[in-house]
């Protein structure tokens, strides 16, 4: 059995940028949920019988932003419309009957990493759902990426080997890359004089930071080892920035969930209400429903 990992803010504000506005009749916006259910009943369709878990994130300052007050710091404000569609969101998920899972100082993202931990040993392996580079690097053994493309943009599935041919490492070493060429979208700057081809250089010797510095003088030129010397602590503190955590505390019913028959109803029932009347026939097909001239 397949599990799906939902990155949910990822895959609402992808959508919200991907899609024209839409309302419903009383001016309610839909657009970013409207593709949200979208792309949820494609992945549905293509995973036959597929348990689900949704990640969030919490309000409040996460251990990220304690460490490094910067961080993710100069993102744009998010749009009104966005706005009223994140608070009629946690209705939503609500109709889905899938675990909807957060943790105060973390990040969906590690919320993702734990629960992708936690299932990497199942047959079927998980597939985790986000327009989040940063969850690349959980692309390893029977874990997957589906990485939501931005608009005009093809989604695109990495597995392990994907990955290793796209960035030329193996996914759990890209926390250490990223220490050294930095993450403009998390506001992580990156080391002067160093950038992507060294960065891979290096990597692709030691495993992460810490190997590294243990073994900096077969670092050469000279003019890096002391490059690397100089910003040692910020290069350790952006890998751990970096670095998806695997230890998230989640409550003991966050086992993902495979939709029931009362689901599929509530989530028919949250359709009609928005209005998502072309993606009425594709709920009714996955939850085994004929066709609606057929129920006449």
């Amino acid at each position: 059995m397949t599990i799906l990992l939902v990155d949910t803010y990822s895959a609402v504000f992808r959508a919200h940028y991907a899609l024209p506005e839409m309302s419903t009749l009383s001016g309610e916006p839909t657009s970013a949920l409207y593709g949200f259910c979208s792309l949820l009943l494609k992945l549905l369709r293509e995973n036959p019988n597929a348990a689900l878990a949704l990640a969030i994130d919490t309000p409040g300052q996460t251990f990220r932003q304690a460490t490094y007050r910067e961080y993710k710091a100069g993102r744009p404000a998010t749009p009104s419309s966005l706005g009223a569609q994140l608070r009629r969101l946690p209705r939503l998920l609500e109709a889905l009957g899938a675990p909807v899972l957060g943790a105060p100082g973390f990040e969906a993202d590690d919320v993702l990493a734990t629960l992708a931990e936690r299932v990497r040993a199942r047959p079927g392996g998980a597939i985790i759902v986000s327009g989040d580079r940063d969850l690349l690097q959980l692309a390893h053994g029977s874990v997957r990426v589906h990485f939501i493309g931005a608009r005009g943009m093809a989604a695109v599935t990495y597995d392990e080997k994907l990955v290793t041919e796209r960035f030329g490492l193996h996914p759990t070493r890209l926390p250490s890359y990223v220490a050294l060429v930095g993450d403009k979208s998390d506001n992580l700057p990156g080391v002067h004089g160093i950038g992507a081809a060294t960065a891979r250089r290096l990597f692709a010797s030691f495993e992460n930071a810490t190997e590294l510095f243990s073994r900096l003088d077969s670092v050469n030129p000279e003019r890096l080892r002391a490059v690397l010397k100089t910003h040692e602590s910020a290069i350790f503190k952006n890998e751990a920035l970096a670095r998806l955590r695997i230890d998230v505390p989640l409550p003991e019913n966050s086992d993902p969930k495979v939709p029931t028959s009362d689901d599929w109803g509530r989530m028919r029932r949250e359709f009609e209400a928005l209005e998502f009347k072309s993606l009425l026939p594709r709920l009714d097909a996955l939850a085994g429903r004929p066709p609606a001239s057929e129920r006449r």
